[in-house]
């Protein structure tokens, strides 16, 4: 019995977590498409004319998918060696949030419409195409962003700075008269003018007003490009520290490319870059 037992939870491990079967991609993809129709499913649900025709039977279809994840996200921890490990992983995290909306919404109404949150259950597709190569660039821009935080902190509260200071002399050059009616909605304005989304529900009406808008305006343009040059500049130097992490065994050199085998100078085989930490 405990045999039995065992291999129908190492058959059901291979077929859920694992890609190298047929089993197991013809699993990821009926689960891609689930995902896809359940989402679809609610998106479709919150058009008024939709949901009065047909509300009935997408409520059953949105209850079916959550059941039928639920099921699914059980089965996960079931066949799982490590099942506080994967619950606490992106995956398991995202698979216990997908299911929680439909339950909630037994006592919050409405709060099924953050089913949609089920849309990045769609990464597993990473996994479906092979493209796993994919994930270590995901790697390197969130490690870039990690280290050039305290930059974009510092860059962050000075634009906090410059739009209080905006906000603030717009509401006394302009006033409660001219729609500027607190230094919250001129700081308000400040930050839909310098990100410059300009919605237009609050304009500057005199000249001087209208100077200092402009002002706003060419400060936002040029802040723009701040956070992506301090991030720029690190994934640079990320990659030139990659270039310069193998060294050569025969000649010494550093300047590799990251998939280069062999040594450009002397053609000696390189050491195989080292597994990141955790995998």
């Amino acid at each position: 019995m405990n045999t039995r037992y065992a291999s129908l939870r190492d058959r059901w491990r291979h077929i859920i977590f694992g890609t190298d079967t047929r089993a197991g991609r013809r699993f990821d993809q009926l689960l891609i498409l689930a995902i896809i129709a359940s989402v679809v499913a609610v998106t479709l649900d919150s058009v008024q004319s939709i949901h009065q025709r047909h509300g009935t039977l997408l409520y059953a279809a949105e209850w079916a998918f959550t059941v039928l994840f639920t099921l699914e996200y059980m089965i996960r921890l079931w066949v799982s060696d490590r099942p506080l490990r994967y619950a606490r992983s992106f995956y398991g995290v995202v698979d216990l949030v997908s299911v929680i909306p439909t339950y909630l919404s037994l006592l919050l109404p409405g709060a099924n419409y953050l089913l949609t949150i089920r849309a990045l259950r769609v990464l597993r597709v990473f996994r479906v195409l092979k493209l796993a190569q994919l994930m270590d660039e995901a790697n390197q821009l969130g490690s870039t962003l990690v280290r050039t935080r305290r930059k974009i902190g510092v860059f962050m509260f000075a634009v906090v700075v410059v739009i209080i200071i905006f906000g603030s002399l717009m509401y006394v050059v302009e006033g409660p008269a001219n729609g500027f009616t607190s230094i919250p909605r001129s700081i308000y304005w400040a930050i839909v003018t310098i990100t410059t989304v300009g919605y237009g529900d609050i304009s500057p009406q005199t000249p001087f007003g209208q100077a200092v808008a402009s002002l706003a305006m060419i400060t936002g343009y040029a802040i723009i490009a701040v956070p992506t040059g301090i991030v720029s500049a690190e994934m640079s130097r990320a990659h030139m520290v990659k270039r310069y992490e193998r060294e050569c065994p025969n000649c010494h050199r550093h300047d590799h490319d990251p998939d280069a085998r062999f040594c450009k100078q002397c053609g000696t085989g390189l050491p195989r870059p080292e597994a990141p930490q955790g995998s």
